[in-house]
């Protein structure tokens, strides 16, 4: 944790990390007007794109399921499916994601969401030694290591980008 711990409020997130003792540092950034483009709040946060990932919800016919990735690539939902173990998976529709969630858009992180759903982190967190998701609301970051966040968030590595190239 960071010394803005005093001025901010914990979140669902937050309050996870700490009972499992999880180490991590908060980052915010200006968010006056809402959700920003992830590449936006990398460049908020003094951070590559390549270490700022976003969390992103699928539905199948079998259910939800949670994604991590850089906000520099692209899910490519064919390999999301085959990780899943599903035949197809979509994006799920932003009316819908505080309802099942409890997260809003800018702020859906794979920590404490209202239910767990299958979760899986891109493979290339696995070579960080640090990476940051949304803490849980706009304008909030968590950086922790990505095993630890798999770890709490039940997660698998597995390849998820579309285009697994992202720049500097």
């Amino acid at each position: 944790m960071n010394e803005n711990m005093a001025k901010i409020q914990k979140t669902n997130a937050m309050r996870l990390l700490e009972k499992a003792k999880i180490p991590y540092r908060v980052h915010t950034y200006p968010h006056e007007n809402g959700a920003l483009p992830g590449e936006e709040v990398a460049g908020l946060v003094g951070r590559s794109s390549r270490v700022v990932y976003k969390t992103l919800v699928t539905e199948g016919k079998e259910g939800y399921f949670v994604f991590v990735l850089p906000v520099c690539g692209e899910l490519d939902l064919k390999a999301a499916a085959r990780a899943a173990g599903v035949k197809t998976l979509s994006l799920m529709r932003l009316a819908d994601l505080f309802p099942v969630t409890g997260y809003v858009q800018g702020g859906c992180t794979p920590l404490g969401m209202k239910k767990h759903f299958p979760t899986y982190i891109d493979e290339s967190a696995k070579g960080l030694d640090t990476m940051l998701v949304s803490g849980g609301k706009v304008g909030l970051q968590i950086e922790l290591s990505p095993l630890a966040l798999a770890q709490v968030a039940g997660a698998r590595f597995v390849s998820l980008l579309q285009d697994a190239v992202c720049p500097g």
